[in-house]
C-alpha cells in the first residue's frame, strides 16, 4: 500500500478503527462495541456483515468452500432470505444470478412482506405484517388436546 492511499472500511468508507473480517479478510469498521444488545440498529458496519450476508454466516457456520457455491447455506434458508443475505448492502461481493422466489405476503391482508427489511410477526407457517401483527398475536394459540 502507498503512502498516499489510505485504508477505508469497504462499507462505509470510514478510515478510522479498522478490523479485517475473520470471513474475508476485508476491511470494515471495528464498531460492534457500541452495537446497544436488542436494539436491532444496522449501523455497525463489522455486526452488519457477520450477522445479514452469506459470508459472514458460511464462516461462523464453518462451511467448506465459498460462500457463493455452498450448498448448505442455500439450503439454511427460506429463499427469499437467501437472496437477501447474498445481495444486500453489507455484502463486499454480492451474489451473482440470484435465484427467483415468490414474494412473501401478509396471510391476513396480503400485503407483500420483505422479510430482510420488513416487520412482521410469524405464527405457525403464516407471516403477518408489521400492522396485521397486533390483532393477530392477540388470539388465542389453537391446542390441540392429546387424542
Amino acid at each position: 500500500m502507498t503512502k498516499t492511499m489510505k485504508r477505508r472500511c469497504d462499507l462505509c468508507g470510514k478510515s478510522v478503527k479498522l478490523v479485517q473480517t475473520e470471513c474475508c479478510g476485508q476491511w470494515i469498521c471495528d464498531d460492534e462495541d457500541s452495537y446497544v444488545l436488542f436494539s436491532y440498529a444496522r449501523d455497525s458496519c463489522s455486526r452488519n456483515h457477520r450477522r445479514y450476508t452469506l459470508c459472514g454466516y458460511h464462516s461462523a457456520e464453518e462451511h467448506a468452500g465459498s460462500w457463493k457455491a455452498c450448498s448448505e447455506c442455500r439450503t439454511s434458508f427460506e429463499m427469499e432470505m437467501y437472496v437477501y443475505y447474498g445481495t444486500n448492502e453489507y455484502n463486499f461481493e454480492k451474489l451473482e444470478n440470484p435465484p427467483a422466489y415468490a414474494p412473501t405476503k401478509c396471510a391476513r391482508c396480503k400485503a407483500i412482506i420483505s422479510l430482510g427489511t420488513d416487520g412482521y410477526s410469524q405464527r405457525g407457517g403464516a407471516y403477518y405484517c408489521e400492522d396485521c401483527s397486533a390483532e393477530e398475536m392477540a388470539k388465542p394459540i389453537n391446542k390441540r388436546r392429546p387424542s
